[in-house]
């Protein structure tokens, strides 16, 4: 079994840096220039929709990334299909800035639910990373989920559920206050608090890798039990 390195220092700084970058023009630059630009000649509904054209594009373009259909792939273009249809069917700026809020309350809760069935998203995220790096994924499920890693994965599966549930009480709380004109100071603070948990996350990402390869014993083991699985299956033929 090769090493196995959910980010690696140059992964880490390539990642950061790109990912950030693109981030900042598709989520944040182009929806406030559609924004601002469009608001005084469409309306602020129609402006709303416009602007997050970038984004829609951006978030296709990195599903067409991930080269295959995968557990992260069908997240993205789930979460971009329903985010969507939220959207065009809020019928005004107003209700548009609220199913935002309702739609980041449930993912919130979808990532809760992930962790209570002991089916963390961050273990299924990790595992189509590393798939793509050319581990096996059989091999790596049976790793991920010994004890001492599962439970770093719950832990940043409840990272993912913070940064929903933050972003959801922000916009509320901005919408209560300034009512439409929450939207771009929505789209600011909404890509501050990304930025920060994220970080948090791709840190954990790269604990947990380190954590694999200083304890080759979690190795051993995993190769113990397929190996067992595989000699038993082979007796019953």
């Amino acid at each position: 079994m090769s090493k196995i390195t959910m980010l690696g220092r140059e992964d880490e700084d390539a990642l950061s840096k790109n990912i950030a970058l693109l981030d900042l023009i598709f989520y944040v630059i182009l929806p406030l220039i559609c924004w601002n630009g469009l608001r005084e000649f469409i309306g602020d509904y129609y402006a709303m929709l416009t602007s997050s054209v970038p984004a829609i594009l951006y978030s296709l373009y990195r599903f067409y990334e991930v080269k295959k259909i995968n557990i992260t792939g069908l997240y993205i273009i789930f979460t971009l299909i329903i985010g969507t249809l939220i959207d065009v069917l809020a019928g005004s700026s107003i209700q548009l800035l609220w199913n935002n809020v309702y739609f980041s309350i449930v993912i919130c809760v979808f990532f809760l639910l992930t962790i209570l069935v002991r089916r963390p998203m961050a273990l299924y995220f990790g595992l189509d990373f590393v798939e793509l790096r050319g581990q096996d994924r059989t091999f790596s499920k049976h790793l991920f989920y010994q004890k001492s890693v599962l439970r770093i994965f719950q832990i940043v599966t409840l990272l993912f559920a913070i940064r929903s549930g933050l972003i959801a009480t922000i916009k509320a709380w901005l919408i209560v206050e300034y009512g439409v004109e929450a939207f771009d100071k929505g789209v600011l603070i909404r890509q501050i608090i990304s930025w920060g948990i994220t970080g948090f996350i791709v840190i954990s990402y790269y604990y947990i890798g380190k954590i694999i390869n200083d304890n080759p014993t979690l190795v051993n083991q995993v190769e113990k039990e397929l190996y067992g699985e595989s000699e038993k299956i082979g007796k019953e033929l």
